[in-house]
């Protein structure tokens, strides 16, 4: 997703705002959270589920289209009619659920189909994740921010420790996000990045200038 360069600039960006505060950085790019392998059968049940009956109600009757021509005919039996008519409409939901789920099944269709507070909901679960794995929510001066892209899911999450959102607020958070945001549309995460950095930066300087000997990690950014 990011080229060596790309890489560079971020640590670079990371570099330059740890040397002027106390609080850390952290960036995490993932070209997907999550397989959404729900989102595939959910659409193929709604189709199996819907499309039979809708059918029935515009008078369509599948399991007698074979029925044409006109002359003498044997009544059918009642309950062959029956089973015949419910094992054609099982079968339709059949070939519906697996065509249905097939197509959605595909990477783009599937992307395009998942509806979007899913998104929003697994791209924040995996950012709290990985911000807790950085251990920075044990440290003492609990002064550390994540920053978390997900490039196909088109979401962004910021996290912020306790320390720093009770003084900062919301303005500068939603500022580096909206900045990353625009970055990741316009297919060039690396400048969305830095800009979110920069502007997280210029938040932590204000509020946490450096206190004693820190050393910037500038590590730049992590790929999933």
């Amino acid at each position: 997703m990011l080229k060596p360069a790309d890489h560079r600039r971020i640590a670079a960006a990371i570099a330059d705002v740890e040397s002027r505060t106390s609080g850390e950085v952290f960036c995490i790019v993932a070209a997907e959270v999550s397989k959404y392998r729900e989102v595939p059968l959910a659409y193929g049940a709604a189709a199996a589920l819907l499309l039979p009956p809708a059918v029935l109600l515009l008078g369509l009757h599948p399991w007698t289209l074979g029925e044409f021509g006109g002359g003498w005919a044997e009544a059918p039996n009642l309950g062959d009619a029956i089973t015949g008519a419910l094992t054609t409409y099982a079968g339709l939901q059949a070939i519906l659920f697996a065509l249905t789920a097939f197509i959605v099944a595909i990477p783009p269709v599937r992307r395009a189909l998942t509806p979007r507070f899913l998104k929003r909901h697994r791209v924040r679960r995996t950012a709290y994740a990985h911000f807790a794995s950085t251990g920075l929510i044990h440290a003492e001066a609990r002064t550390g921010i994540l920053i978390f892209a997900s490039v196909d899911d088109r979401q962004v999450e910021l996290v912020a420790d306790a320390a720093i959102h009770k003084e900062v607020g919301d303005t500068a958070w939603n500022a580096a996000v909206a900045a990353l945001v625009a970055g990741v549309k316009a297919a060039d995460p690396a400048s969305g990045f830095v800009r979110a950095i920069e502007i997280c930066g210029a938040a932590l300087a204000e509020h946490f200038p450096p206190a004693g000997a820190h050393a910037p990690h500038g590590d730049g950014v992590v790929e999933l």
